[in-house]
């Protein structure tokens, strides 16, 4: 009885530990052509994206921190890369690899991108302008 509840309290450890921490912080980001001197581009949403994969003794795969970036910019498809950027590195029991979290930066020059925001939709801002945000992923 006391060997089976030292496992589990071994198991419940290992299940609960892990650690993700803050890689870099960026201004701006992309991973496609952006002409930045544009006047139509504007700050979105703040977005999140992720690559992890799953591990069992031995990871089933390799993370990419390009897919973790383009994951997020492609949350919108008028979207050609993010302001404010955190990275962060996570590697847990069961899982590890990339998150990725900012500001969506909207090209509204691209084909079928000239839109007017809706009114329950977040209010566009240039993206020149400075906006305090908090990461609430941790």
């Amino acid at each position: 009885m006391k060997n089976s509840i030292l496992i589990f309290s071994i198991f419940c450890m290992l299940l609960l530990s892990g650690c993700t921490y803050r890689v870099i912080d960026l201004t701006v980001l992309s991973t496609k052509n952006v002409d930045l001197n544009k006047g139509t581009l504007v700050k979105g949403n703040r977005v999140k994206g992720s690559d992890l994969i799953p591990v069992l003794v031995i990871p089933f795969g390799s993370s990419d921190l390009q897919s973790a970036i383009d994951s997020a910019i492609e949350t919108n498809p008028c979207a050609v890369g993010l302001s404010d950027v955190v990275i962060y590195k996570s590697n847990y029991v069961f899982s590890r690899g990339y998150r990725v979290a900012g500001n969506l930066i909207i090209d509204k020059g691209l084909n079928g991108c000239n839109f007017e925001k809706k009114s329950n939709e977040a209010k566009s801002e240039p993206v020149n302008k400075h906006s305090e945000t908090q990461d609430d992923w941790y």
